[in-house]
C-alpha cells in the first residue's frame, strides 16, 4: 500500500462501547505531500495552476437532494443522524460520482456538524435550516463553545477512511464553515435574512465578536484538520453568509479568523478553497485570507473575477444553478460563456455558482459534466 492511502487495523479510540476501524492518517507521510493517489488528478492541478486534461468539474451539494438514490438511502433518517453513518455518509458521497462522473468528491455533511459535536443544542429543520436553542448574544454564551476533539468526530475520520480506498485517484474535497456563517447562525438562532443580531454584536461589542470568531476559527480548523489527515485531498471553506458585509467590515471583523483557519492547514499542503455567496466585492479579501482557490458565485463573470482577485490564485465557477432547468442548448450556451470568460485564468475548476437545487433534474447535471469535459479537452 503507497504512502498517503489509509490503512485500517484495530480502532485506537473506543468510547461509547463500540470499536471500529481507526484510520492511520497523514502522520504516515511527510506534511505538505498530498495522497499520491489523488495528486496528478485534473482536480488538483487545477487548484495548483498546473495544464490540465480536461476542465475538472465537481458540484457544491451534488452528495444528495437532488438524486432519487440520495432521497432512498436517507428516507426517515434526520439529516444531522446521517451525517454520523460512516457507510451511510460514503454511500451518499459516492452515488454523485458514479451517477455524473465528476472530477472530486465531496464529503457529506453538513456545516454545523462541528457544533452539534461540541455539545451545542442545535438541529436541522426540514424547510428551515440550522436552528439553535440558546443563542450566543453575551459573554457568557461563549462558554458553550469547547475545543473541538478528532473523538467528537470519530465517525468523519472512519467515513473519510472508506472512502479513499473506493475513491482510488478521485480526490475528496473535505469541508467546513467558515466562523463568520457559523457566527451568524449562533447569534441569530437560525437563517437570517438581514443578520440583524449579528451585525449588531458585531458593531456594538467588537472585542465579544472578535472573541466569538477567535474560538469558531478553532473549531473550524480542528475540524479540517481530522478530515486532512484522515485523507481528503482538499478542503473548502463556505462563507454563506459573508456576502451580507461591505469590504470594510469583512477586512476588520471577519479576515482575522477565516485567515487562521486557512494558516492553520496550510502546513498539510492540501488547496484550500474559498466560497461565499454575494461576494462579488469581497472577492479580492477572501483570496487574501489564505485561499488556494477562490470561488465565484454567478454574478461576477470569471475574468472579472480573475482581476478583482488578482495573480497566483485559481478560480472556481460560476455557471447559475438555474440555468439547469433550461433546455438542453441554452444550458449548453450559458456552460460555453463561463468556460470562455475562464479561457485566461491561470487555474480553472467548473462549478455551478452555489449549491445543486433540489428539484434539478440529475441527468441534466450528467450532461454538463460531458459538455464541459468535452469541450476543454487538451
Amino acid at each position: 500500500m503507497g504512502p498517503g492511502r489509509p490503512r485500517f487495523g484495530p480502532g485506537l479510540w473506543a468510547p461509547r462501547g463500540r470499536a471500529r476501524l481507526f484510520v492511520v492518517s497523514v502522520i504516515d507521510r511527510p506534511k505538505g505531500q498530498p495522497p499520491t493517489a489523488t495528486y496528478d488528478s485534473a482536480f488538483l492541478k487545477a487548484c495548483r495552476r498546473e495544464p490540465v486534461p480536461h476542465t475538472p468539474v465537481w458540484f457544491m451539494r451534488q452528495a444528495g437532494r437532488s438524486l432519487p438514490e440520495y432521497l432512498k438511502v436517507r428516507e426517515g433518517i434526520p439529516m444531522l443522524e446521517s451525517c454520523t453513518r460512516p457507510e451511510l455518509v460514503t454511500e451518499i458521497t459516492l452515488q454523485p460520482v458514479r451517477r455524473h462522473q465528476v472530477d472530486a468528491a465531496v464529503y457529506y455533511s453538513d456545516i454545523v456538524v462541528p457544533l452539534k459535536a461540541i455539545g451545542i443544542d442545535l438541529d436541522i429543520k426540514p424547510g428551515v435550516g440550522p436552528v439553535v436553542a440558546k443563542p450566543i448574544r453575551s459573554r457568557a454564551d461563549l462558554d458553550q463553545l469547547r475545543d473541538l476533539t478528532p473523538d467528537d468526530v470519530w465517525y468523519v475520520t472512519e467515513a473519510i477512511g472508506l472512502l479513499t480506498r473506493e475513491l482510488g485517484s478521485t480526490p475528496l474535497i473535505g469541508f467546513a464553515g467558515a466562523p463568520f456563517t457559523l457566527a451568524s447562525y449562533l447569534v441569530e438562532g437560525g437563517p437570517s435574512r438581514n443578520h440583524e443580531h449579528t451585525k449588531a454584536l458585531m458593531y456594538g461589542d467588537p472585542q465579544l465578536w472578535a472573541d466569538l470568531l477567535d474560538r469558531l476559527a478553532d473549531i473550524t480548523a480542528a475540524f479540517l484538520r481530522v478530515q486532512i489527515e484522515a485523507g481528503a485531498s482538499a478542503v473548502q471553506l463556505f462563507d454563506s453568509w459573508v456576502g451580507a458585509l461591505a469590504p470594510g467590515d469583512y477586512r476588520r471583523s471577519v479576515l482575522p479568523a477565516s485567515t487562521k483557519v486557512f494558516r492553520a492547514v496550510e502546513e498539510y499542503g492540501v488547496p484550500r478553497i474559498h466560497f461565499g455567496v454575494g461576494t462579488g466585492e469581497l472577492l479580492g479579501l477572501m483570496g487574501e485570507a489564505g485561499a488556494d482557490v477562490v470561488g465565484v458565485d454567478w454574478r461576477v463573470p470569471l475574468d472579472e473575477a480573475a482581476r478583482r482577485v488578482g495573480p497566483g490564485r485559481a478560480l472556481q465557477g460560476n455557471l447559475d444553478p438555474a440555468v439547469l432547468f433550461a433546455p438542453t442548448e441554452v444550458v449548453e450556451e450559458k456552460t460555453q460563456e463561463v468556460l470562455d470568460a475562464a479561457a485566461g485564468l491561470e487555474g480553472h475548476v467548473f462549478n455551478l455558482g452555489h449549491g445543486v437545487l433540489p428539484t434539478m433534474d440529475p441527468d441534466a447535471l450528467t450532461r454538463l459534466v460531458e459538455y464541459v469535459h468535452v469541450r476543454t479537452a487538451r
